[in-house]
């Protein structure tokens, strides 16, 4: 295998966004998932031909990168629905309409999902470079080895995930295992969390005035928002888990039924019939997430890259998932702007021989 190359361990959208600019800058590589899929925290699941996500799904005014990539690839921006009253369902189950505001007001969304920008960036790369089912059970410096036997050479090594993943890497570098702490501190945005979306044939709580924005001190969905296709041509809803993590292991059907109990509560009977319900367990997902990623985050961490991370095997071994983004941080725009840092890097590291 060339060494002439960097090595990608992580197919998120950070990983991929890293890919596709070494790509375009002439410079080889290949690509390590350990997952059957590319997207990591981006999955969407289908009903009638759209796609809902089941990870992230929005990004923001002034996110300019998200923006710059979702027009190269052709992808539809769209806002995100907020007309409407808000309901909140207090501890009794007694609920209050008008209250609150539509949280998410002014966020954009994709049509097709998040995923249309995996899609996009994987269809620009070499299928040869990368690697599906790849499991990295060691790393060394300039060097990486697979479950299946099989080793790679590079000049750098880029880690594109979240740093509690990279930190369950073998690896028997004194560096690297100093580093472990400092890695294993650092949260995964989003990793304790759980996503339901039960599908409609139609929006129709817009019909009656709504927003789709639900919050709730009785559950199991804490926190509901409109996932509705693009021009509302099939009506979803979304809810976060307010459900511990451990009481949601092996839980999927009975949360789901009640979940459904719940948006019919809250939005009335035509609810209690979804087309589709879908959930998604993250804090489940042995490639996203640790055990103590199942800790709750009461607010947003501070995200940035540790001087401890930094400089790892004379700089060959760099971090690049948007835990350690120089900006947005746990954001999407922060994936694409960590891909952009590690990719100045490895590139400046080229031309200087």
């Amino acid at each position: 295998m060339t060494k002439n190359q960097t090595l990608i361990v992580g197919g998120g959208l950070s990983g991929l966004a890293l890919a596709a600019q070494l790509h375009a800058a002439g410079h080889p590589f290949t690509l390590f998932e350990a997952r059957d899929r590319l997207g990591g925290r981006i999955m969407t699941l289908e009903d009638a031909g759209h796609a809902f996500d089941m990870g992230p799904a929005w990004f923001w005014p002034g996110q300019d990168r998200m923006q710059r990539l979702a027009s190269e690839l052709g992808v539809p921006v769209f806002e995100q629905f907020a007309q409407g009253d808000a309901v909140y369902e207090d501890e009794t189950g007694k609920l209050h309409r008008g209250t609150g505001f539509a949280s998410m007001a002014g966020s954009y969304r994709l049509a097709g999902g998040m995923s249309a920008l995996i899609e996009g960036l994987a269809q620009g790369l070499p299928s040869g470079a990368i690697h599906l089912n790849a499991n990295v059970t060691k790393i060394a410096q300039g060097k990486l080895h697979l479950s299946d036997g099989r080793g790679f050479e590079g000049d750098h090594i880029a880690l594109a995930l979240p740093p509690r993943i990279a930190a369950e890497i073998p690896c028997e570098d004194a560096g690297f295992d100093a580093a472990r702490a400092t890695m294993a501190a650092i949260p995964t945005w989003m990793a304790g969390h759980a996503k339901c979306v039960a599908t409609y044939d139609r929006p129709f709580w817009r019909e009656a005035g709504f927003s789709g924005d639900m919050a709730s001190r009785r559950g199991p969905l804490a926190e509901v928002h409109d996932a509705s296709s693009m021009g509302g041509e099939i009506g979803a809803l979304f809810g976060f888990l307010g459900v511990p993590a451990e009481a949601r292991r092996n839980a999927g059907d009975a949360l789901k039924r009640a979940a459904v109990d719940q948006l019919a509560r809250c939005f009335g009977d035509q609810a209690s019939t979804p087309r589709s319900v879908f959930l998604v367990d993250w804090a489940q997902e042995a490639a996203t997430a640790t055990p103590k990623d199942a800790e709750p985050l009461y607010s947003h961490p501070r995200y940035g890259k540790p001087l401890a991370l930094n400089g790892l095997w004379h700089g060959t071994l760099i971090f690049g998932g948007s835990e350690v983004a120089p900006e947005y941080g746990g954001f999407l725009e922060g994936a694409l702007a960590a891909a952009e840092d590690v990719a100045q890097t490895i590139l400046a590291a080229k031309a200087s021989g």
